[in-house]
């Protein structure tokens, strides 16, 4: 069993690993979710079949670290199945608490890969530790999944004397439930809203107690099924979920950088004459005057990178925008791509009170024309 443990957490970090360079970068307060649940559990065996069903309910708080690996920790109160009428034993309405710590598999995503938001409907495993903790004159019988005859018997043995058909516990001090317990389940989960914010989920489990040098006891277990309602809260990206990250093509980054190096070597008035060739100037253009914005093949949204470079423009200069674009593509194309681009460049600027004299697309710009917005600082 141990080898198992150890084998499912090496699985889990692997997956871990190779899962997240497939969406962007979140920070430590992304990706949580908060949500309630609520079901019945009875014992997994020696009890008849839907019988002595205890209803528990409780908070469930999540993580999720990648689109495949998370975590998960909630927290079940469970009910008495029925009250018995007896003065000598103090009951409580709460019959135990049970907090657990999983570890969460999404199955759908492990198997299907992760497509920029969530299913519809998918799958994931759950497993982990937690600890139980009774209460009243639960606290001697595992939290209420025993038997009637089981606490008799439990009662006589505790006084040290025989069994009797019958309990007197005025005279035996009950030692307080404190267990280790471990969970196992399945959640199948139901994705919903305009951005699959919300989720309910039906989540059937089998829960070990009493784990003692980690044995599994099924003698020792309780069966559950649960369902409940989960809330993703909003992310830095602007969404409830993980976004796919934009991964550039090497060739497109080394013709790129290539070009940097051509326009940073060439004499000021060369990049005057065949870079911006509209803007007039009453100053000698320098490359420092300059700033590059690059985009990907066929869009015009910003990106992180982008917007730490214009932020470096101050407020207050005045800018002119050139946009251009790789040959691929008709000139139609070509030259709305190109202007929407440098729109772009010119709304930020201008959302940072930067002063944008013009901003206007020149689509296809010679042999080295690439994907781009270069930024005039007068």
């Amino acid at each position: 069993m141990k080898k198992l443990f150890l084998l499912f957490a090496v699985a889990m970090m692997t997956v871990s690993a190779s899962a997240q360079v497939t969406v962007e970068g979140s920070k430590f307060t992304d990706n949580w979710s908060i949500g309630i649940q609520g079901g019945v559990a009875t014992k997994t065996n020696n009890n008849r079949w839907l019988h002595n069903l205890n209803a528990n309910a409780g908070l469930r708080i999540g993580k999720e670290i990648t689109p495949v690996f998370g975590l998960v920790a909630e927290g079940n109160v469970y009910f008495g199945d029925r009250a018995m009428d007896s003065g000598n034993i103090n009951y409580t309405f709460a019959k135990s608490l049970n907090v657990n710590v999983l570890g969460k598999v999404n199955l759908s995503n492990l198997f299907g890969g992760y497509k920029g938001e969530p299913r519809v409907f998918e799958v994931s495993a759950l497993f982990g530790y937690g600890w139980l903790h009774g209460f009243g004159a639960y606290e001697h019988f595992g939290g209420g999944f025993v038997t009637y005859t089981d606490m008799l018997a439990a009662i006589n043995d505790a006084a040290g004397r025989p069994n009797l058909p019958y309990y007197d516990v005025d005279d035996v001090e009950m030692p307080a439930l404190n267990k280790l317990t471990s969970k196992a389940a399945i959640d199948f989960a139901f994705n919903f809203g305009s951005q699959k914010q919300f989720q309910v989920f039906i989540q059937p489990s089998i829960n070990f107690f009493d784990l003692n040098d980690f044995k599994y006891n099924i003698n020792k277990s309780f069966v559950q099924l649960n369902a409940g309602f989960i809330y993703k809260f909003k992310n830095s990206n602007g969404t409830h979920n993980f976004k796919i990250a934009q991964l550039r093509d090497q060739a497109e980054i080394d013709a790129l950088n290539a070009q940097i190096n051509e326009l940073r070597n060439r004499k000021p008035e060369v990049i005057t004459k065949e870079v911006i060739k509209e803007v007039q100037v009453g100053k000698e253009v320098r490359v420092e005057d300059l700033v590059f914005v690059t985009f990907a093949q066929g869009k015009y949204n910003l990106t992180n990178d982008a917007k730490a470079a214009l932020d470096k423009v101050k407020e207050g200069a005045h800018v002119q925008v050139v946009g251009t674009c790789s040959p691929e593509g008709s000139k139609e194309l070509n030259d709305r791509l190109s202007q929407n681009r440098a729109n772009a460049v010119a709304d930020y600027l201008k959302g940072r009170g930067v002063i944008v004299d013009e901003a206007i697309g020149k689509g296809v710009q010679g042999t080295t024309s690439n994907r781009l917005a270069i930024v005039y600082v007068k």
